[in-house]
């Protein structure tokens, strides 16, 4: 409590002198954060530091096409986006995988701020994150991810969300929206409204609410290979003179439609105060999510000869996860004119999570804790071609696990970083280079461990616009990363992972080199991007079978070698016949990821080469989208793993705007997975029993004036 209220009181140090200097008046043009409209002198705030343009590889999901993805959970959000793949563990529960990583490895933000959760630490625990909430998300990779820390070698994910006022309405402002979803008799409404207080004062007021039911899916819920093993169970059982046991597992093995314990339901309320003028804005949020969400077990673990009773997955009763975090937003800036530097920003959070794993209705595991994250940026203005963006981040979390099933033990976590992201124009050549020094500590006193590491990354880029519309790039990381608690000290049975964890506290920093080759054509009627990356690992830590078991569980030993990540994505649309109120476009894209932990074999749990093809017709307010997306079977799977096959989904959906593009109505209408396909993700952990969606039919309306 003492290191909160030191955190807390330094923040609100930090952001006195900003409120103060708030009401100066600043000489100049604001510089993209803010600027001023002639006609009614509305200031406008943007979103930093995502808008400083420096992002070499960026992909971003907003308006109609956040719309028609919007999905519980961020992974199941950006799927569709070149290089993103999900966890998909459970509906309530699915994190993106950027070209292959996952976890610590990279960064789930809100207008720049962590997420302040638990989600790193298990695949089973949900992102604290309402889409329904939140304005366009941005994928982010390249030397600009050094601004978020040195552990995001994966890359970053940021959503702006629209808590924080960012300009001063006239009168008010609503949206509301509201949908359905069959796989999962999903249902979801939310509202938003946004006022003017004073002159320069707004408010903002939002709720949402989603729940759905068991996930539907075509066929077998089990995959083959896990079918087969349950049967095998049976037959032995049988064979035993055990005919109750053999009875279930042929039960499991035979469970089709549904996938049991898939439920999930939430509720946000947020709401938010800014205050913006010329010279700067400040503003503050306050946001309450609840969630609740069944965890599936592997059917068969830990219940096998030897193994230690329940009747699925080593439990007798239905495992659950009942969330909350209460979360409070700051973000401010001070103009600082046409000299030297541009602006001082800051950004700031406080989260209160806690999260109960149920085993039916007996508490289990509890992870709860507190933390906050600050950073200040302090922006440059264009000088002859010279930009930058230089600032301090401080983060810190207390994470306490208790519970018969706590397979780490309770420990705190800090990390002080200085980083400076600089780039130089010359003519049609771009130059950027980022620095950043993070200073991490990982406690737990329980066990008497307590440890620093100084981390240094780097990088440089290079771009060059040639010819009208081409632009070919190119840049180098050197990253570092401190060891995740979980990494260096777990001892027990993660009930999430089915599996007995044990890490190593000896561990060093995980050090990467690499670096991204990028070719891009903007023609207008034709665009083309296409992005090569490698990515060599002195230190990577993963977890791996030993070949012992534990309790019926396999031990799964975090070790530490090298290894390799290396792939591309490509993009490419043309817009081939056009006409007076409509047109039709073309568009395709690809993505792989090839990782080797080298003298070992595969990365687990890597997504395979997916294609995906669509046309797009416009006629006037309506605009019609068929795809199709084939994912290849992935072979190249870890020794403790089975292969996952492929698959290929037909997608249909319909954009209606009755009162026009830019009018306050919009009605979708989506057809996923068209014809019932099975598919599985390669990069779940529970691919083997909860495969994706069967079809589903989507609707929703959405009202904002």
């Amino acid at each position: 409590m003492i290191k909160l209220s030191t955190s807390l009181t330094a923040l609100a140090i930090a952001l006195a002198p900003t409120a103060a200097l708030a009401n100066e008046e600043q000489a100049g043009e604001p510089h993209q954060q803010a600027h001023k409209e002639e006609d009614d002198g509305i200031v406008v705030v943007g979103h930093p530091p995502v808008d400083f343009a420096l992002l070499s590889s960026t992909s971003t999901l907003e308006d109609d096409k956040l719309l028609i993805n919007q999905r519980g959970q961020l992974g199941e959000t950006l799927a569709v986006l070149p290089g993103v793949s999900s966890t998909s563990f459970t509906p309530g529960a699915s994190r993106p995988v950027l070209r292959g990583f996952d976890g610590d490895r990279i960064r789930v933000l809100t207008d720049g701020i962590g997420a302040i959760d638990a989600s790193s630490v298990s695949a089973d625990h949900a992102v604290v994150f309402d889409s329904l909430t939140v304005d366009h998300i941005d994928v982010l990779h390249g030397p600009a991810v050094l601004l978020f820390g040195g552990q995001a070698i994966g890359g970053a994910v940021n959503a702006l969300d629209k808590r924080i006022p960012r300009s001063v309405p006239d009168g008010v402002s609503v949206t509301a929206l509201g949908g359905y979803g069959s796989a999962a008799n999903e249902r979801s409404a939310s509202g938003a409204v946004q006022f003017r207080l004073a002159d320069r004062w707004a408010a903002h007021i939002d709720a949402s609410w989603r729940k759905s039911d068991d996930l539907k899916v075509p066929g077998f819920v089990n995959s083959p290979s896990l079918r087969e093993y349950l049967l095998d169970e049976a037959a032995e059982y049988r064979a035993a003179g055990e005919p109750d046991e053999a009875a279930e597992y042929e039960e499991m093995a035979n469970l089709t439609g549904k996938v049991p314990n898939t439920a999930a339901r939430s509720t946000t309320f947020g709401a938010g105060l800014a205050f913006i003028d010329e010279g700067g804005n400040l503003g503050i949020s306050v946001q309450r999510q609840d969630m609740r969400y069944g965890l599936p077990m592997r059917p068969g673990a830990g219940h096998g000869h030897g193994g230690h009773g329940g009747g699925h997955g080593g439990h007798d009763e239905d495992v659950s996860i009942d969330l909350g975090q209460t979360r409070v937003d700051l973000r401010g800036a001070v103009e600082l004119g046409e000299g030297l530097f541009d602006s001082i920003q800051i950004r700031g959070a406080f989260g209160d999570y806690q999260h109960i794993e149920f085993e039916g209705d007996e508490v289990g595991t509890t992870f709860s804790g507190s933390g906050v994250e600050t950073r200040l940026d302090l922006v440059q203005n264009e000088k002859n071609g010279w930009r930058g963006r230089s600032g301090v981040q401080y983060f810190t979390r207390n994470l306490r696990i208790v519970g018969a099933e706590a397979f780490a033990p309770s420990n705190d976590v800090s990390r002080f970083g200085v980083f400076t992201l600089q780039s130089l124009r010359l003519g049609q050549l771009e130059l950027e280079a980022a620095g950043r020094y993070e200073r991490a500590n990982v406690r737990a006193s329980s066990v008497g461990f307590a440890k620093s590491y100084d981390l240094w990354s780097g990088a440089l880029g290079a771009s060059w616009r040639f010819g009208q519309d081409w632009k070919l790039g190119a840049s180098f990381i050197r990253g570092a990363r401190a060891p995740a608690p979980e990494e260096l000290l777990s001892d027990g049975l993660h009930v999430a992972t089915q599996a007995y964890e044990v890490g190593n506290a000896t561990f060093r920093p995980e050090t990467s080199k690499g670096g991204e080759v990028y070719l891009k054509y903007d023609g207008g009627a034709v665009n083309l991007a296409l992005t090569g990356y490698l990515t060599d690992f002195d230190s990577f830590i993963a977890a791996l079978p030993n070949g012992d078991e534990e309790d019926g569980f396999p031990v799964f030993e975090y070790t530490q070698g090298k290894a390799r990540f290396q792939g591309f994505e490509a993009s490419a649309s043309a817009r081939v016949m056009q006409w007076t109120g409509g047109s039709l476009t073309i568009d395709a894209q690809a993505d792989y990821t090839h990782a080797e932990l080298k003298g070992v074999g595969p990365v687990p749990r890597i997504p395979p080469l997916r294609l995906r093809g669509g046309a797009e017709l416009e006629l006037g307010n309506v605009h019609l989208r068929g795809e199709v997306e084939h994912n290849d079977a992935q072979n190249r799977v870890a020794g403790f793993e089975t292969p996952v096959d492929g698959f290929t989904m037909v997608n249909l959906s319909a954009v209606w705007h009755p009162m026009g593009d830019d009018g306050p109505l919009t009605f979708t209408l989506t057809a996923n997975n068209l014809f019932d396909v099975s598919a599985r993700r390669a990069a779940s952990f529970t691919r083997d029993f909860v495969p994706l969606a069967g079809r589903d039919i989507r609707v929703s309306a959405k009202l904002a004036f």
